[in-house]
């Protein structure tokens, strides 16, 4: 897949427009039961980059940003604001903000995730684009260091550990993340007159497997 390992400016993004959508198929019975189901395993995520547009400033970086990725063509980074991180909004990522695997003895390789829980179910969400040196590993609740104990790639999410952890041990992890997206369009329309009338441009941008 064409993607370019660069973020959207995160100025722009700040004050966006968007999340996370399932699609659900739902079949209403005669007896007027439902059964529903999806074909999604992951959410996707959607936003409107135009929201965000401030001045014609910023209308011009976008330009050029939507030129360069050529539309639809190539995929970008995107940051999140309203959950670029492993752990709360409020606190400070940490070696043991999600539990991402436990140790089998043989593997040396994990993905990074995070976990959304609410009422005893749960959703474990990939993270394919983690932010280069903000990623923070532990085995068995001790802390490791990046160089040394283990290497990320910032591309993939993937995680290689220097030594194989124990069967049983918690490989745990900390780190900010992008979303894998592309523009959902191939045009923008911006008028400026009614820019400095208030009005925005429609700027979608959707989530990509990567």
């Amino acid at each position: 897949m064409a993607f370019h390992e660069v973020r959207f400016p995160a100025s722009l993004s700040f004050g966006s427009v968007g999340g996370p959508e399932r699609r659900t198929d739902v079949v209403t019975l005669a007896n007027g039961f439902e059964e529903r189901n999806t074909p999604w395993a992951h959410s996707r995520r959607r936003y409107d980059a135009g929201v965000a547009m401030r001045s014609l400033d910023d209308v011009e970086a976008l330009i050029a940003f939507f030129e360069a990725r050529q539309g639809q063509l190539y995929g970008f980074r995107w940051k999140d604001w309203s959950e670029f991180k492993s752990c709360r909004a409020s606190r400070e990522v940490a070696f043991g903000d999600q539990v991402i695997a436990i140790g089998d003895g043989v593997r040396d390789a994990f993905q990074l995730a995070k976990r959304y829980a609410s009422g005893g179910a749960e959703y474990l969400r990939p993270v394919r684009k983690p932010v280069a040196g903000t990623v923070r590993l532990g085995v068995g609740g001790d802390a490791l260091q990046e160089g040394v104990h283990y290497a990320v790639d910032p591309a993939t999410g993937l995680v290689t550990l220097a030594e194989v952890p124990a069967a049983g041990d918690e490989i745990t992890a900390g780190f900010e993340c992008d979303v894998p997206v592309r523009f959902d369009t191939d045009r923008i329309q911006v008028s400026v007159a009614s820019f400095r009338a208030g009005e925005v441009p429609n700027v979608p941008v959707v989530e990509v497997r990567v």
